[in-house]
């Protein structure tokens, strides 16, 4: 594996999180190609959406499965410690997201998303549960010795990678995590712009404190984004009031648009603007090793955008423990939900979310 995605070692805390003296500390890393992650569900979805069997049965697609990066996600979880499978064939993705370019990032900190993707048995739909970076929940130690308390989630990666993020995503939700894919926002730039833009409903207007271009300000209403625009959009929390809650709506407006652009007759009859894209896009993905993107398409051809799913996991609000601005999560709803998923039961799973 490159070095560009040695994800088994201690990442970094997003913005806002707060490590105690003597925790970890992020390394100083050389600058690499940036946007070479982008969310599996838009690659799984969208090979699919282009005629699922001509494209992930031939040599060419498989080709381009294979070059896919790798990383060693359940490298040191112990299995003892791991829920159950309860519905067999069902599956559960953990895609793990970061803004490496983020411009309110500082000293390289990155600014995370954790979302579990549930893929029923019958693969003929999608439920992203998205899990806020600050939910205060217990993380389990990690091989080096790290972690063993309460923190916000996202600290997990800080402490002990990705293995320790499934070890501490399994545990808040009781639900075993098959796969796990790795995100970078920034790379959304350069497939909307592949695209040729995706169609936004902004909710309300605002203009960003932190954009590519300084600052940029957005009218109420749907229209038309190039991937600049999409991604100062999706980045924004500090112009709303439920800050972060509007920054994880953001991002899922945008990944459903992307899906919505890519899935239309004008990029699936272009043969070259398809082969751009699906270059494009498998180039921008890192996923675990036993993850066959192509054998899953295959799989899923039958699944649209309509299909998908996308809420938030219950919570009580927010406050402060000690220092720490935190999410609280709601114990009852959470274990209402996530018991679903467990059972593969997308009705009840549907009725937690109220979608």
């Amino acid at each position: 594996m490159s070095d560009r995605h040695q994800l088994t070692d201690s990442g970094p805390l997003v913005q806002g999180s707060d490590v105690e003296p003597g925790g970890p500390v992020e390394e100083k890393r050389p600058r690499r190609r940036r946007g070479r992650r982008i969310a599996l569900v838009v690659l799984l979805v969208v090979v699919l959406l282009t005629g699922g069997g001509a494209l992930a049965g031939g040599l060419y697609y498989r080709s381009v499965d294979k070059s896919i990066e790798r990383v060693d996600a359940f490298e040191g979880v112990p299995e003892e410690s791991r829920p159950q499978v309860e519905a067999k064939g069902a599956m559960n993705i953990m895609i793990l997201g970061s803004d490496t370019r983020d411009p309110e990032s500082t000293g390289g900190s990155r600014s995370d998303t954790i979302i579990l993707a549930h893929l029923p048995k019958d693969r003929s739909s999608a439920q992203l549960i998205s899990i806020p970076r600050d939910t205060w929940t217990a993380i389990p130690k990690s091989k080096e010795g790290r972690g063993g308390r309460e923190a916000k989630i996202n600290a997990a990666y800080a402490w002990g990678g990705v293995p320790l993020m499934v070890q501490t995503v399994e545990k808040f939700s009781g639900v075993r995590v098959d796969n796990v894919a790795m995100v970078d926002f920034a790379g959304f730039k350069e497939i909307i712009d592949a695209l040729g833009g995706v169609e936004i409903d902004v909710e309300k207007g605002f203009t960003t404190k932190y954009s590519l271009i300084g600052t940029r300000t957005f009218e109420k209403g749907r229209q038309t984004m190039d991937g600049a625009a999409a991604l100062d959009y999706a980045r924004e929390r500090h112009a709303f009031p439920d800050g972060d809650f509007a920054r994880i709506r953001h991002q899922q407006q945008v990944i459903k648009a992307i899906l919505d652009k890519a899935a239309s007759g004008g990029v699936m009859t272009n043969p070259a603007k398809l082969n751009s894209f699906v270059r494009a896009t498998s180039d921008s993905v890192a996923v675990d090793k036993s993850l066959s993107l192509v054998d899953l398409a295959m799989e899923m051809r039958g699944l649209r955008g309509g299909n998908l799913t996308f809420f938030t996991c219950p919570v009580k609000g927010t406050g402060r423990v000690g220092s720490e601005s935190v999410v609280f999560p709601d114990p009852a709803r959470s274990k209402t939900l996530f018991d679903a998923v467990r059972r593969d039961s997308v009705p009840e799973i549907l009725a937690v979310s109220g979608k």
